[in-house]
């Protein structure tokens, strides 16, 4: 059997021109910390091990790891060092060695696969992926002859013909495990910065006798993130990257330019969604769902044949099954609407279970919130919530039971029972015209003392 490969992430840059606090990896695209994206790509390739390397003290870098190991870099000495802190945690792996970086969210595991299996077939000690550049003016050139990659000249060191050359360095590379602590060991600094330079390796192998091999991935790929302005435009490719593989999978968006995904929202087919709808994190969508304009949802299922919004808002733990509706202006929060149920027009339904076939009126509130904790609303199958209804919870609301419009409702209600919980009507005819004049001379009084 071929040994498996082993992931080094480099993730200890400073990021400084992002000017945040947050370090670099952390920064998100569609959703998701970039490191995240990273990790998920690099786990499809099963690799045995996977090492990030990150700076000392970034502790929320670490975290983001999860279950994988990281080692620190103690200074900043380049790509080299950073790869051979991880050598300690490769020990006794003799397959390859993928070195790739956390802030490059858009490597797709498919190429990364195409460079391991490249090294694999034609033995080489190093491999290169590279891109051809429609402006190669700032990236290391890849000098490949007869089919081997002879070496990697940076932009500034090349002559006028391999500046020429449009074929070039992204960055990741694949190293053979039984050679890489020698030739991580061989590399210097002698150069502008002092620094320990990973791409060095390739002359390295190749004085050595052993091969040396580049595979050209699409430059779209290799955008690496390195300010805010890079920042966006990775968000931009991968909305793309996401909305093309909703659309291919089924999906029909009105405009999808102006729909938003996050790197897990997931579709069944026959969903069509309106312009200009947000996806946050954790949202799933059964078949036949209709999403109209304007919506924004996060942390929620929703089933089969709904309709949302348009202008609704769906909160994290939420569910909205089969046949369901949520209307304009209704927000959702922790919130399981049950099959058939509708909320149509302007409610808050917070901390609550609303059962199969219900209706909400408009205006409706469950006032889940006390100032200090949360509370459950509970509602029974086929109930009915008349317009502009508070329900103080923690209350329930039985099966098949009547809240009539403008009720605040303290306490439960049985099933099959007419609630009101308002005050009476008073109404004293021929009293409008009294109160006006009462009123109008009030405002004209104010009016005479603000002038004087």
């Amino acid at each position: 059997m071929k040994p498996p490969v082993a992931v080094v992430v480099l993730a200890a840059g400073a990021g400084t021109r992002m000017k945040s606090t947050l370090p670099k990896v952390l920064h998100r695209v569609a959703g998701w910390p970039m490191v995240r994206h990273v990790l998920e790509n690099v786990a499809r390739l099963k690799p045995s091990r996977v090492v990030g390397v990150i700076a000392p003290g970034a502790t929320d870098v670490a975290a983001a790891f999860g279950a994988y190991p990281t080692v620190v870099q103690r200074k900043p000495l380049g790509t080299g060092d950073a790869t051979e802190a991880a050598l300690g945690a490769l020990e006794g792996h003799d397959g390859p060695v993928l070195v790739v970086y956390a802030d490059a969210p858009l490597v797709t595991a498919a190429t990364l696969q195409r460079l391991v299996a490249a090294c694999r077939r034609e033995k080489a000690a190093v491999g290169v992926l590279g891109f051809t550049a429609r402006d190669p003016g700032p990236y290391g050139r890849l000098i490949v002859r007869a089919g081997e990659l002879e070496r990697i000249v940076e932009s500034k060191d090349a002559d006028e013909i391999e500046r020429k050359i449009d074929f070039c360095n992204s960055g990741v590379m694949c190293l053979d495990g039984r050679l890489i602590a020698s030739l991580l060991g061989a590399i210097g600094n002698d150069n502008a910065k002092g620094e320990y330079y990973l791409t060095d390796a390739v002359a390295i192998a190749r004085a050595a006798g052993h091969r040396a091999t580049a595979v050209e991935g699409d430059e779209a790929e290799f955008l690496g993130v390195n300010s805010r302005a890079e920042l966006a435009a990775a968000e931009r490719a991968l909305q793309q990257r996401l909305r093309s593989a909703a659309l291919a999978a089924g999906v029909t968006m009105t405009d999808p330019d102006t729909v938003w995904l996050c790197a897990d929202t997931r579709f069944s087919p026959d969903v069509t969604i309106g312009p200009n709808v947000r996806f946050g994190s954790g949202v799933t969508v059964a078949s036949h769902v209709e999403i109209r304009s304007f919506c924004d949802i996060e942390g929620v299922r929703i089933g089969k044949g709904a309709i949302i919004g348009p202008f609704a808002r769906i909160r994290p733990g939420s569910e909205v099954a089969d046949d369901a509706h949520v209307g304009n202006f209704v927000e959702l929060k922790a919130t399981r609407l049950g099959r058939g149920a509708k909320a149509n027009h302007l409610a808050y339904l917070g901390d609550s279970d609303i059962g199969a076939a219900s209706n909400i009126g408009a205006g409706t509130i469950t006032v889940n919130y006390d100032g200090y904790g949360k509370h459950r609303t509970v509602i029974g199958a086929d109930a009915f919530i008349g317009s502009n209804s508070s329900l103080v919870a923690p209350v329930r609301v039985g099966k098949g039971a009547n809240v009539t419009a403008g009720s605040v409702i303290t306490e439960d209600v049985p099933a099959d029972a007419l609630a009101f919980g308002r005050a009476r009507q008073v109404t004293k005819k021929g009293r409008a015209g009294p109160l006006r004049a009462k009123l109008k001379a009030r405002a004209a009084a104010a009016k005479r003392a603000k002038r004087k």
